[in-house]
């Protein structure tokens, strides 16, 4: 009897599924993919064709360019080679979905990164029973257990309120991150303009052509010290302490990402404000996860994937490391 999923084969860089003759979210260029989000990471120009998400394609195509490639909408099917291929919401980013493959009698799915929390600029992740999941682990040790999103963001707020002479600047992600932070600050009432860096500038546009509101949106670069004073700014992590950062008026030093429950990172880049804001799992929403998909096995493609393993061993459910390359932790 031929074990379960081995229609599936993994290599260092992607996942390779033989009946679909298509790759999942390769590291290098591969003539058929199929790719759950667009963070770099995930998604990779130069394949010679892409099934995604609409919004997925239309990222890849700010950032590698126009695609050759088939949308699949959410809850849509497509036959590929011998396999039903489906795209579920996987609540990381905008587009970002979970790859529903069906072949032989077996339920496979592929989670890509996920969190199970609601974002105003995604589609909340939907929970789809399998034979095989294949799940993420950025954040699979039992210490990271994300606050409440409501409540890092009033701290922020209260920050910026406490010194009107300063601003705030809040290192986020260009792609998913940065449109996140700026939705959950209209959420808590802040509807004055908020600055962004130029980097930021065409996903911003692109999250607002897919309906999200991002409110008032200026550019940081060229504007008048004393007008960014009691404002809140947001750029990439990378902009934080460099040369651009120095135009801005005394910035109280923020950052968003499920890395500031570490505090030795925090430390180590000089941030003022971490702000616990993840667009990944973390340990109680991974396990309750996969309780929840009930799945006979469960492969482990990047992250932490021992803790996460043996967590499963010890609940009688068989799982496996694949050691992918190519994937970071760091765009959280």
């Amino acid at each position: 009897m031929a074990r379960i999923g081995s229609w599936i084969e993994v290599f260092p860089e992607g996942i390779y599924v033989r009946p679909a003759d298509a790759w999942i979210d390769p590291s290098e260029p591969k003539p058929k993919a199929m790719v759950t989000h667009g963070h770099g990471d995930h998604a990779r120009g130069g394949h010679g064709a892409v099934l995604a998400t609409p919004e997925t394609l239309a990222i890849m195509g700010v950032r590698y360019g126009d695609q050759n490639g088939q949308p699949v909408a959410y809850g849509e099917a497509t036959r590929v080679g011998d396999v039903d291929v489906g795209f579920v919401p996987a609540g990381h980013v905008l587009g970002s979905a979970q790859i529903v493959l069906e072949h032989g009698g077996e339920r496979v799915v592929v989670s890509g990164d996920y969190k199970r929390r609601e974002d105003p600029t995604c589609a909340l992740f939907q929970p789809v029973p399998c034979d095989v999941f294949i799940t993420e682990a950025t954040f699979g040790l039992p210490v990271f257990r994300h606050p409440d999103t409501g409540s890092e963001i009033d701290r922020l707020l209260h920050r910026l309120h406490a010194d009107p002479s300063r601003c705030v600047l809040v290192g986020a992600y260009a792609l998913g991150k940065a449109q996140r932070v700026i939705t959950e600050l209209r959420r808590r009432g802040h509807h004055e303009p908020i600055y962004i860096h130029g980097a930021l500038e065409r996903l911003c546009r692109l999250y607002e052509e897919f309906g999200v509101a991002l409110g008032e949106l200026r550019p940081a670069t060229g504007a008048p010290k004393a007008e960014l004073a009691g404002k809140i700014v947001v750029a990439p992590p990378g902009a934080l302490n460099d040369r651009w950062s120095r135009r801005l008026p005394d910035p109280v030093t923020a950052m968003a990402s499920g890395w500031m429950r570490v505090r030795q990172r925090a430390r180590q880049s000089n941030i003022e404000l971490p702000l616990i804001i993840s667009d990944h799992a973390d340990w109680d929403e991974l396990t309750c996860t996969i309780r929840e998909v009930a799945p006979t096995e469960v492969w482990i493609t990047h992250g932490r994937e021992e803790a996460l393993k043996h967590w499963c061993m010890t609940h009688q459910i068989k799982a496996r490391e694949l050691n992918l390359v190519g994937y970071e932790d760091e765009d959280d």
